[in-house]
C-alpha cells in the first residue's frame, strides 16, 4: 500500500509541473476525486504546502543575493570616503607643519642677519674702546653672536631637510589622496547603478515572496522564518542531495528519504532543522 501511495505520489509530482505564480494549495489535484480518497487529498496538499515553501525559499534566496551584492558596495564606499578624510587630515597637518618649519626657517635667518649687524656693531665698537676690559667684552660678545649665527644655520639646514621630506609627504599623498577620490567616484556611480537595476527586481521578488507566503499556513511560516534567521545562509528550505540534507550535509537513511519522498508530512533534518523537500518535488519549481 505504500509503494501505491509512493507511485502515486511521484506520478502526481511528474505530471503536475508547478509554477511559483500560483501554486494550489490546499486543492485537490483532479476534480474527478472519489469518496474515500481524504488521504489522497492531504498528501497533495502537504505536497502543495512543500512547493510553496521550496518557492518561498528560492525567492528568498534571491532577494539575499540581490542584498549582498548592494550591501559590500555601500561598506567599500564607506571605507574609501573615511580613508580620503584621513587622507585629507594627514595633508592638512603636513602643510601646516609646512608652515610652522617654514616660519621658524624665516625667523632664522633674520636672527642670522641681527648677529650679523649685531658683530658689525661690536666690531667698530672695539676700535674706540678704552681699556682691555671693554675690547674682552666685546670679543666675547662678538663669539657669542657667531655661534647664535653657526647654530641658526645648523637649525636652518635641518629645517630646510624637513621641508624637503614634509613637501615629499604632501605630494604623495595628495597622488593618492586624488586615486582614492576617482575610485569613491567610480564606486558610488557602480552603487548608484546597481541600486537602479536591482530595485525593480528586488520589489518584484518581494511581491512574489508575499504572495506566496498566503499559500503556507502561520504555523510553517513562522517555522520557516525562524530556520531561516538562525541558518548561516538564509536557507530554510533543502533539497536532498546524493543522500544528504543540502543545508548541513548530513546523511539521510533511506527510510526518511522515502517519507520525505511521499509527501504525507512536513520533515525536517534532525541535525539542522531545516525542511526537506526531494529532487523531483524541487525540479517542479521554476522561478
Amino acid at each position: 500500500m505504500a509503494k501505491t501511495s509512493a507511485k502515486q505520489a511521484e506520478s502526481s509530482t511528474d505530471t503536475n509541473q508547478v509554477d511559483i505564480s500560483a501554486p494550489e494549495i490546499g486543492t485537490s489535484a483532479t476534480t474527478n476525486q472519489q469518496p474515500g480518497q481524504d488521504s489522497d487529498k492531504v498528501e497533495i496538499s502537504i505536497e502543495k504546502k512543500l512547493v510553496a515553501l521550496f518557492s518561498l525559499q528560492q525567492i528568498d534566496s534571491q532577494i539575499d543575493r540581490i542584498r549582498i551584492v548592494r550591501g559590500e558596495l555601500p561598506l567599500e564606499v564607506e571605507d574609501l570616503e573615511d580613508e580620503i578624510a584621513g587622507l585629507e587630515t594627514r595633508v592638512d597637518n603636513y602643510i601646516q607643519e609646512v608652515e610652522s618649519v617654514e616660519k621658524q626657517l624665516h625667523d632664522k635667518q633674520i636672527s642670522i642677519k641681527d648677529c650679523q649687524t649685531l658683530i658689525k656693531r661690536y666690531e667698530e665698537q672695539q676700535n674706540n674702546v678704552r681699556n682691555n676690559r671693554e675690547y674682552d667684552a666685546l670679543t666675547k660678545e662678538i663669539e657669542f653672536q657667531s655661534l647664535e649665527i653657526q647654530l641658526a644655520e645648523k637649525r636652518i639646514r635641518e629645517f630646510t631637510a624637513q621641508l624637503a621630506t614634509s613637501r615629499e609627504e604632501i605630494e604623495a599623498a595628495q597622488n593618492v589622496l586624488s586615486d582614492r577620490r576617482n575610485d569613491l567616484d567610480i564606486k558610488r556611480n557602480e552603487l548608484s547603478d546597481i541600486v537602479t537595476e536591482t530595485e525593480l527586481e528586488e520589489k518584484s521578488l518581494i511581491h512574489k515572496s508575499e504572495e506566496q507566503q498566503h499559500f503556507i499556513e502561520e504555523r510553517l511560516l513562522t517555522a520557516y522564518k525562524r530556520i531561516r534567521k538562525n541558518a548561516r545562509n538564509g536557507l530554510a528550505v533543502v533539497g536532498v542531495e546524493r543522500d544528504a540534507c543540502g543545508g548541513c550535509f548530513s546523511a539521510i537513511p533511506p527510510q526518511r528519504q522515502l517519507d520525505i519522498r511521499l509527501h504525507k508530512k512536513i520533515i525536517v533534518c534532525e541535525y539542522c532543522g531545516r525542511i526537506l523537500v526531494d529532487k523531483e518535488l524541487a525540479d517542479t519549481v521554476h522561478i
